[in-house]
């Protein structure tokens, strides 16, 4: 029996094998078809009931198969998966094209939204509506049948192109990898990082020496301490060459064709670009509003930025006679300013930021937010041995929702951090099914002498992730596709960046930066220091955020069919925003995953949006008491629970009292009165 096709809860990952997946799928869909085919042959008149409620329920064995699926992929993949990706991707891709695409299953749909105005319906049936009707009309359900058919193979092509883009960077990645011998070389690395590196030379065969990986937990370290520039040069720029080398992993002509693919499906729809198309459905609407509002801040951010590199040259050049600043000095010479600034370095931090304490208090952070308890288990499968399993509870005993944490560097992982979902929340029949949520991270591992200990710009990331986390568990919708995360794109980050604030309090930090040794809490100086420097560099890494945003649209918001030259056509898409010199070896779009492999295209820009409504946010926690219940409690019921069911803007307003203020990121940032 395939444990995909059983009815399972939590995912049976100890009894699936990769040669479940495909016949899975497989029946997955035929399901599927059979359940539209009950929908569409239906006699009865259409209703919301027997047309949109039952489209919503059906696909959903599907539904968890891909969850899985898919899951593995991205943090524990092999090549037997990516095989099976490529086959299923383009099969899964027309299945949808077949739903969107059915012209009886759409005048259902139809004759339900014409006649919404008489059918007294709830805020969330109506949003179920809209989204519904919208879903079909904005993928081709009123186009000719041969614009269709062209929209089939966009799709079929597109879905491949990602996958291949996704691997091509992985197997850089996993490419890269420079074996040290000679200690000097890593002259100015923490015992910690060498320590790491040793090991990670054992666990690759080599009897002596050290490891260096592009893996986060192996490049950052060597980049922001290394004495040595030609080592760290060489790091740079294999880093920023993924997949710009002209070889089997090269990404450039799968740039180019993505770009010109969402372009011309985003003409056959009727939209001038593939940003037109994206931004109808969401809060920032246009590209031109989208254009303004990054303008608006890079007008704010660079007076500051350039003051700020302008510093940094100086500080490099008096202290080691740098002529010109470059990418691979920038970490370097940011950490040693930084020390001098305010007499702190992530090593004085590590020791407080042992990675269970920090699990521990942001669940501790969660439980006085929002009532939440969880309970770590041994009873649920786990695709892997490092993976984390929780059950979790509020104070009634009540369940709430399953969680999984994966913490560390893989080479089956791709790199970054993530939050996806195993298992989606809804109600029906008089039962709330409850999610299966899971966190997945690539931090700096435990060593033989030293636990896994933190960089404080990794617990701000594992806060940032548990935000989405809380935001798929504490769903309380109706309807699976307006739950958890299933908001506007320049939403979604409002409840992962807000969580971030709390990393920088006096009072949370109390509860768990505690020594990993001698268990002190970190010295109130510390914590005064990180408040300090939390604006440190703050206009050059807005503008470097601010940059991202620009050439994401500069791919999305424009025709593309004139690009031939990728880094070119980047070069200019940075022009306003350069710091350091280009370097003509490098290239980011060919390695830019969120925007040609995730969801982020024509959204990019979303980070900073959401910034403003994170900012806003917490000025009215801190203006009432970071753990203040009712605070928490609005945002708990108004934004988290609730999911898409409504505008984001009345959901915020809702919370909030008023519409989000600018000025309270500028504020925080120490933008407001820079000129």
């Amino acid at each position: 029996m395939n444990p995909l096709l059983t009815s399972f809860d939590t995912a049976p990952f100890a009894k699936i094998r990769n040669e479940h997946f495909k016949p899975a799928f497989l029946q997955g869909m035929k399901d599927a078809r059979a359940e539209i085919a009950t929908i569409t042959s239906n006699s009865d008149a259409p209703t919301f009931e027997n047309t949109i409620e039952a489209l919503e329920f059906s696909g959903q064995q599907l539904d968890r198969i891909s969850s899985v699926f898919f899951n593995l992929n991205s943090a524990e993949t092999n090549e037997d998966i990516q095989k099976i990706a490529q086959e299923v991707s383009p099969l899964l891709s027309e299945f949808g094209n077949d739903i969107t695409l059915n012209e009886d299953l759409f005048k259902r749909i139809k004759t339900v939204y014409e006649q919404k105005d008489a059918l007294n319906l709830s805020v969330e049936q109506n949003t179920l509506l809209d989204k519904r009707y919208k879903s079909f009309s904005r993928n081709g359900a009123n186009l000719s049948e041969d614009k269709k058919k062209r929209l089939r193979e966009i799709d079929a092509e597109s879905s491949k192109l990602k996958l291949k883009f996704g691997e091509n960077i992985l197997a850089e990645t996993n490419k890269y990898q420079k074996h040290i011998t000679n200690e000097a070389d890593l002259d100015g690395l923490p015992e910690g990082a060498k320590e790491a590196a040793a090991q990670l030379a054992k666990s690759k065969d080599k009897t002596s020496g050290w490891m260096l990986t592009l893996d986060y937990p192996s490049y950052i370290p060597f980049m922001k301490y290394a004495k040595n520039r030609a080592l760290r040069k060489e790091l740079s720029m294999a880093f920023g060459s993924k997949s710009f080398k002209g070889d089997e992993f090269d990404n450039k002509e799968i740039v180019l064709k993505i770009a010109n693919l969402r372009h011309e499906r985003a003409n056959l729809l009727g939209y001038k670009t593939h940003a037109n198309f994206v931004l109808e459905e969401r809060m920032a609407e246009t590209p031109e509003k989208v254009h303004f509002f990054l303008n608006e801040l890079l007008e704010k951010a660079k007076p500051a930025a350039e003051r700020e590199f302008k510093q940094l040259e100086d500080f490099a050049k008096e202290l080691d006679s740098i002529d010109k600043l470059q990418k691979w000095d920038g970490s370097y010479y940011s950490e040693k300013l930084k020390q001098k600034l305010f007499s702190l370095d992530d090593e004085q931090l590590k020791p407080y930021f042992k990675l269970e304490n920090v699990i521990d208090g942001v669940f501790e952070v969660a439980e006085k937010l929002f009532d939440l308890q969880f309970e770590e288990v041994s009873d649920i499968d786990k695709y892997h041995e490092e993976v984390k399993t929780y059950r979790v509870y509020d104070t009634d005993k009540s369940f709430i929702s399953v969680f999984y944490a994966d913490f560390h560097p893989r080479a089956g992982k791709r790199g970054g951090a993530w939050m996806t979902s195993f298992k989606s929340q809804w109600k029906k029949d008089g039962e709330n099914v409850r999610p299966h949520i899971s966190n997945v991270c690539n931090f700096t591992p435990s060593t033989e002498t030293k636990p896994s200990l933190l960089t404080f710009n990794e617990v701000t990331t594992l806060f940032h992730e548990f935000g989405h986390g809380l935001h798929g568990m504490l769903a309380d919708t109706t309807y699976p596709s307006l739950s958890g995360t299933s908001v506007y794109w320049d939403f979604v980050e409002l409840p992962s960046q807000v969580m971030e604030n709390w990393c920088y309090e006096k009072e949370a930090l109390e509860l768990f930066a505690k020594h990993y040794e001698t268990g002190e809490v970190i010295p109130m100086e510390l914590v005064q220091k990180i408040k300090e420097s939390a604006t440190f560099q703050e206009g050059m890494a807005t503008m470097r955020q601010l940059s991202f945003g620009l050439l994401d649209m500069s791919w999305h918001g424009t025709d593309p069919t004139n690009i031939t030259d990728v880094k070119a056509h980047e070069t200019k898409a940075f022009a306003g925003t350069n710091l350091y010199p280009d370097t003509p070896e490098t290239c980011m779009s060919t390695a830019f995953a969120h925007i040609f492999q995730g969801g982020y295209s024509s959204g990019y820009y979303s980070y900073k949006w959401a910034e403003v409504l994170d900012a806003d946010a917490f000025a009215y926690f801190k203006e009432n008491g970071i753990f203040n219940k009712e605070v928490a409690t609005k945002f708990k019921e108004n934004v988290l629970s609730k999911g898409g069911t409504e505008n984001p803007m009345i959901l915020y307003k809702r919370f909030r009292g008023a519409a989000p203020k600018v000025e309270a990121l500028l504020e925080r940032a120490g933008l407001l009165n820079v000129k």
